[in-house]
């Protein structure tokens, strides 16, 4: 069995998310890392699925007994406040809605172990490198949930969606201008993409400036999804996002289709009969926000068959549950610090960075308050060494890109303190506190996410590391901020942050372009510099083709940034699945993963420990 996309695109981080938008990648948002601990027990029930003796987790599971006829899967997603509730692929802006749309994937192509497109989608595709073209090609027979026939026209409307003056969302950025013709469309001196070339019911040809390997991974500008024209083809783009067929009452093409809404609070789902792989064993889901102050006292009481979003905080509640396997796998995720260095303009759709004007643009200052955090002693004590610190904005997944040579930031209170001395941030009135380099008091914003209780204590940790370095820094806003809220601040350059911490769910594609090109509405720290610049677009090239070229340039990519540390990693993390014995199977590695039409139940009801 391939992969299923839902699995990809379950979160974050979330995100970041998560944004894990949490991540500007489609694919992504928002998912643990293993620290240097010994293996532990495996649960009870749970199949051996690989060798690797440094995984602390199984991978699948399997349960006894017959399975029931239809049932419906109950799961919790672990979020302290209400989702969004943006139901469209093209304009969702974080891993939560990501998740919640899962269920009911829009998505053309599947993936591979190594999360390569494959044909075995409702699309294949077809590239032609040498004239920059590829070609996609849906099934014939596939329908909408509402019964209507799949057409190339609603393969053709996201990026007419996507590329509009009045387009809403973030995806607007440097790989989608490589479709030709999208800038244009975009500018509104042209009705159409021009580069985009309906061939026939079932086939589009697509134009590119250019091609690299980043095309076999959804990216280049490449979109993965459909969009049905029958259904929002007529709302203007301005009006989509606020529209009922995004927030009511979504027409999919997955196994399942959206039943009931209540806002912020629980989604619905029953099969969909025209799900073109069969029909769903499962009469339905229904996912449901839990916050994470009771999530371990409703797994233990049997209210949900699967838990997503789980932080590694919970660990030690749930551990010991006889009532529940416990799955875990490396995430496509990394948290970090930003530093804000400059602005995006809105007018000239670019970052532009400004060092000089900047609270945070003393290269030395931004150094110095990475050596100055103990994530090690906070993976430790508050995570189960469930995540480690992060070396580098490519996570170990990505083998062929990941710089495992790279020192990043560990804990050096000492070396901290150098660099601010070197610099000229010195305590001036013997207060313990550092003024500015021209004697002035400091005191820098940080802009960091609620969450559970354990949320604040870490976050309380932090600022004391800074604190023991001589360094101001307080929230802004006097307090945490709401997930949603925090990151409309971020985007939006609020004057009331000077850092910020948050996470990133890569997706599939490991390209960074979409987070850190000087196009990116993404690239929250603001920075941009020939350097990076270049690094960004040759990963991207025609060039990269060649793979030493390419990794070359990841490289050049994570030592630049690792460097001006206008953002710095602070932890991979592993991907923790509390799943319930009444599941029969389950497996969420990403060669391998469970599709979702063939779920089963062994029982009427969850199981209670």
């Amino acid at each position: 069995m391939k992969k299923s996309k839902w699995l990809l695109f379950a979160a974050l981080f979330s995100l970041l998310l998560v944004l894990a938008a949490c991540s500007g990648k489609e694919d992504g948002t928002a998912t643990e890392e293993p620290a240097d601990t010994d293996t532990e027990e495996q649960a009870e029930g749970a199949e051996e699925t690989t060798e690797d003796s440094s995984e602390l987790f199984e991978v699948s599971v399997t349960n006894e007994g017959e399975a029931i006829e239809g049932g419906i899967l109950q799961v919790g997603m672990v979020k302290d406040e209400p989702f969004q509730g943006i139901f469209n692929w093209e304009l969702y802006e974080d891993a939560y809605d990501s998740e919640l749309m899962s269920w009911t994937s829009n998505a053309l192509f599947e993936t591979d172990g190594d999360f390569m497109l494959t044909d075995e989608g409702i699309a294949s595709l077809d590239v032609d490198q040498e004239n920059n073209k590829a070609t996609v090609k849906i099934r014939e027979g596939v329908k909408w949930s509402d019964g209507t026939p799949l057409t190339i026209e609603d393969v053709i409307l996201p990026y007419h969606i996507i590329g509009h003056k009045d387009y809403t969302g973030v995806r607007y950025d440097t790989q989608f201008q490589n479709i030709i013709g999208a800038e244009e469309y975009h500018a509104g001196t042209a009705e159409t993409i021009s580069g985009l070339k309906k061939i026939d019911d079932l086939t589009l040809e697509i134009s590119f400036k250019q091609l690299s390997p980043s095309i076999f991974y959804g990216g280049d500008g490449l979109w993965t999804y459909a969009a049905p024209v029958h259904q929002v083809g007529d709302i203007p783009v301005a009006e989509l996002i606020e529209s009922d067929a995004v927030r009511k009452n979504p027409i999919t093409l997955g196994a399942f289709k959206i039943d009931k809404i209540v806002p912020g609070e629980s989604v619905s789902y029953v099969k969909n009969e025209h799900y073109w792989k069969g029909e769903p064993k499962l009469d339905g889901v229904v996912v449901k926000v839990v916050p994470s102050s009771s999530v371990s006292v409703a797994i233990a009481s049997g209210d949900y068959d699967l838990v997503t979003s789980f932080n590694a905080t919970k660990m030690e509640e749930i551990q010991d549950l006889e009532n529940i396997n416990i799955l875990g796998r490396p995430e496509l995720y990394y948290s970090y610090v930003g530093f804000k260095v400059g602005k995006f303009d809105t007018t000239q759709n670019k970052v532009v960075t400004d060092m000089e004007n900047s609270k945070m643009g003393s290269q030395e200052l931004r150094q110095a308050m990475g050596f100055a955090l103990d994530i090690e002693q906070v993976s430790e004590v508050f995570y189960n060494n469930l995540r480690e610190r992060a070396n580098s904005l490519i996570p170990p997944v990505f083998e062929s890109f990941y710089d495992g040579e790279l020192n990043g930031y560990t804990y050096d209170p000492e070396k901290a303190e150098a660099l601010l001395d070197e610099a000229g941030f010195v305590d001036v009135d013997g207060d313990g506190i550092r003024e500015d380099q021209n004697g002035e008091k400091l005191e820098i914003k940080l802009a960091a996410m609620s969450g559970d209780a354990t949320q604040e204590e870490i976050i309380a940790f932090y600022l004391q590391n800074w604190a023991d370095v001589g360094l101001n820094v307080v929230l802004s806003t006097g307090r945490l901020i709401e997930f949603n809220a925090f990151y409309d601040m971020v985007q939006a350059d609020d004057p009331e942050i000077d850092m910020f911490m948050g996470a990133w769910g890569t997706g599939t594609n490991p390209s960074p372009s979409g987070l850190y090109g000087e196009a990116d509405q993404y690239n929250f720290s603001r920075y941009t510099s020939d350097v990076l610049q270049s690094a960004v677009v040759a990963i991207d090239s025609p060039e990269s083709f060649d793979t030493d070229f390419r990794a070359e340039q990841f490289k050049i990519f994570q030592e630049h940034l690792e460097e001006v540390a206008t953002t710095i990693p602070m932890q991979f993390r592993y991907e923790i699945f509390p799943v319930n014995k009444r599941v029969k199977n389950y497996n969420i590695d990403y060669a391998d993963a469970t599709e979702i039409h063939e779920i089963e139940l062994v029982a009427d009801k969850p199981v209670a420990n």
